[in-house]
């Protein structure tokens, strides 16, 4: 078996683990969204920073990690200001397939709502460990070489996310003070996608390019 062969075959065997928690909330009749089955990139991991106009509107962030793309919730979205300090709260692993996730989310399904993708890319691992375990111990580093996001970022855990801990897991995601720091976050409403160029509204109104 070839090494591609290989990192293919552990990564399915990883996605089939972690996208339970994914696959139970949709009803894949109803919903565009991808059900899995990507295959991870041969050269370097991915990220996706999506908007989604749900019943709160945010962004999610998406970083490729064993097979599938560990996801975070941020309300206000990545910031390129290194004082800008981003609540992340985690949301269940996605397929890989779901960088490439545009459209819109039927009323009545898990997440309802019109989705873009505001920025896509690779990112390098700068942590000391892989980053799903620099994940799991709570604090994780990584450059970012995105369409609109670029240089170091870090995730940290805030609280949750222990045995036995009561409250829910939240993290922070912050810019690092690098060459490549610069401002804030746009207008999510009048933010467009790296994909087609449209905004969410042009996007749930059904417009193509």
């Amino acid at each position: 078996m070839t090494a591609k062969a290989e990192k293919a075959e552990k990564a399915e065997k990883a996605e089939k683990a972690a996208l339970t928690r994914y696959k139970h909330k949709r009803d894949f009749t109803r919903t565009p969204e991808p059900s899995g089955g990507g295959e991870p990139d041969a050269e370097r991991p991915c990220f996706v920073v999506q908007i989604h106009d749900a019943t709160s509107l945010h962004f999610d962030f998406r970083l490729e990690a064993d097979g599938v793309l560990k996801s975070w919730s941020v309300p206000k979205g990545p910031s390129a200001d290194p004082k800008d300090k981003r609540l992340a709260m985690p949301t269940e692993d996605h397929p890989l397939e779901y960088r490439e996730f545009e459209g819109v989310i039927p009323e009545g399904e898990y997440g309802g709502g019109t989705v873009i993708v505001w920025d896509e890319g690779t990112y390098r691992n700068l942590s000391d460990a892989p980053l799903a375990e620099a994940l799991r111990d709570g604090h994780a580093s990584f450059w970012l070489d995105g369409r609109k996001l670029h240089g170091g970022y870090a995730l940290t855990r805030l609280r949750g996310g222990r045995p036995g801990g009561g409250e829910r897991e939240a993290w922070l995601l912050v810019k690092r003070a690098d060459e490549r720091a610069g401002g804030g976050t746009p207008d999510p409403r009048r933010a467009r996608s790296v994909r087609t160029g449209h905004t969410l509204g042009q996007v749930a109104r059904g417009e193509r390019q």
